[in-house]
């Protein structure tokens, strides 16, 4: 399967059945043990990052929250007063994410929300921020989309991955990684050296890094900023 195919497949099942299950996961009703415990392992790596973000003044600082989901980063970095472009492959996440926005912010223009996938994103801002995306794309994919994040961010970067380790790997060959039909989607796993080796050559150090790891949720968290 090409990358060209993999897009097209996250494309058409996060505006389909992915949709659906993703915004309960991304909610608060009821869900599963295993959607629990993956919303959980979300809002931790979440919890992260803004938890990174809010010791600066975010006011007015411009961020952009490439792959927004339905907002749950956008949402609280707008509230905090910074600047945010957030964008998403999905029509139908995007939407989500203007509602819940229009729900607790208000009728306001912030954040900025648009259907775009990440290759095509454009523009520069203080800090891009891409969190649990690159798992749908191999490797060489994610190469070139964190280079083209890192030409868009001035001083710092922000992503998420899963970690390709012996025993996530054992665990995605016996089934046990992300379950069930969110399998709908090919999970890809990212050796961390490979991801700061991209990220070296774009003119990036590491400044801090976080593990999320829930039963069924694996997240590496890296912070990079210009050298």
């Amino acid at each position: 399967m090409n990358a060209a195919d993999d897009k097209t497949i996250v494309k058409e099942y996060f505006n389909s059945t992915g949709f659906d299950r993703w915004r309960r996961i991304y909610g608060d009703g009821e869900v599963n043990k295993v959607q629990l415990d993956i919303r959980t392992g979300h809002q931790q790596t979440v919890d992260t990052v803004l938890s990174w973000l809010m010791a600066d003044n975010l006011a007015g600082l411009s961020i952009c929250d490439a792959g927004c989901g339905v907002g749950s980063l956008s949402i609280p970095l707008a509230q905090a007063g910074a600047k945010v472009y957030a964008s998403d492959i999905s029509e139908k996440m995007v939407a989500e994410a203007k509602q819940r926005a229009e729900a607790e912010l208000g009728n306001t223009a912030n954040p900025t929300f648009i259907v775009q996938d990440l290759e095509t994103l454009s523009g520069h801002y203080n800090t891009v921020i891409c969190l649990d995306v690159l798992i749908h794309y191999p490797q060489d994919k994610a190469d070139q989309m964190i280079s083209h994040l890192s030409s868009m961010a001035d001083s710092r970067l922000i992503l998420s991955f899963a970690p390709k380790t012996l025993a996530l790997s054992l665990l995605k060959k016996i089934g046990s990684f992300f379950p069930g039909a969110s399998k709908a989607t090919r999970a890809y796993l990212h050796r961390e050296a490979d991801v700061i080796k991209i990220l070296e050559s774009n003119g990036f150090s590491v400044q801090r890094q976080a593990m999320t790891r829930t039963r069924f949720y694996f997240s590496r968290i890296l912070e990079a900023s210009r050298s």
